[in-house]
Order: C-alpha cells, then sequence, then structure tokens
C-alpha cells in the first residue's frame, strides 16, 4: 500500500474544519443580543450615527417580519425549517472537501444565523433585532448580526455561481 501526498490528504478533509467560523460569529450574535435586551428597552433607540441607531426590536416572523402577525404558530415553522437548513448546512460542509474555503465559509456563516435566530425563537419566542438604518428617505427593518451572516454567506454562494462554480465543474470533466 502507497501513501498518499501531504495535499491529497488535505483534500479528503472535510468542510466541517470551517465550524470555528459558525461558532465566532454565533458567539458575537448572541453577545450583542443579550447586551441589547439588558441595556435598551424595547423599541428604546440608542444614536449611533445620524443614520444607525442601535434599537431593540423584537421580530415574530421571518425576513422584514414575514407572517409577523399570523398568530404564533410561524414560531414552529421557521424553527422547522432552520433545522432543516442546518442540517442540510452541515451535509454539505461534511462532503465539501476543506480546501473549498469559500463555500464553507459561506455555509458557516449562514449556520451560524440559522442557529442563532432559531436559539432566539426557542428562548423567546421571536428573534431579538437591533441594528437600525434610517437613510431619511428609507428606514431599513431593523436586524442583527445573524442576519447579516446569513446575508453575507448567500451573497458567497451567489458570487460562487456566478464566478466559480462553471470553471470548477470544467475542471472535474477533464479530471475525469
Amino acid at each position: 500500500m502507497t501513501q498518499k501526498s501531504t495535499s491529497s490528504n488535505v483534500s479528503l478533509r472535510s468542510g466541517l474544519s470551517c465550524l470555528w467560523l459558525t461558532v465566532v460569529v454565533l458567539i458575537i450574535d448572541q453577545v450583542t443580543k443579550y447586551l441589547t435586551i439588558q441595556m435598551l428597552d424595547l423599541y428604546e433607540s440608542y444614536e449611533v450615527l445620524s443614520f444607525f441607531n442601535f434599537t431593540y426590536a423584537r421580530n415574530y416572523g421571518a425576513a422584514f417580519s414575514f407572517l409577523g402577525d399570523a398568530g404564533g404558530w410561524q414560531k414552529y415553522l421557521f424553527t422547522a425549517i432552520a433545522f432543516v437548513v442546518s442540517a442540510y448546512l452541515l451535509y454539505s460542509m461534511k462532503t465539501t472537501s476543506a480546501t473549498h474555503r469559500w463555500m464553507n465559509s459561506a455555509y458557516a456563516l449562514i449556520l451560524s444565523g440559522a442557529i442563532g435566530n432559531v436559539m432566539d425563537r426557542l428562548m423567546f419566542g421571536y428573534v431579538v433585532d437591533f441594528l437600525d438604518f434610517d437613510l431619511g428617505f428609507y428606514r431599513w427593518p431593523t436586524f442583527n448580526v445573524a442576519d447579516i451572516a446569513i446575508f453575507i454567506g448567500a451573497a458567497m454562494i451567489i458570487i460562487d455561481a456566478l464566478l466559480w462554480a462553471e470553471k470548477r465543474e470544467k475542471q472535474a470533466n477533464e479530471n475525469k
């Protein structure tokens, strides 16, 4: 039996090695939400810049308060979706080589956001939001660190699909 080279051993490692990113972003998300709850009353706002405030808000729905006034059942729906998405992301990380750092980082970011918001739903029945941008002509819905992680991870996947997926597929076909 021959020994494989170090570079091929690295390629056999899975993307689960990026779970450290999930943990770091999840900690930041939960600490900032905790501080928001401790330092602000509900709907209280603290101006940071003329267009940016820390505002304690509760989101009973999903993105942009979708289904926020649906009566409570949406909590279970969004929690179930988060568990399914998290399982899929973990599977994707496990089956993706550690050398694909971009995609594994994207998965890790989305996973941290999904877990962070589902933790809120399970603990409180709502998601804690606090980042509030008011541009004068448009007020963005209040959001949190978990939402930022989900957005960045999703943007990374889109960028990958637009710029690099075809190149990887072509290389894979050439290696067959």
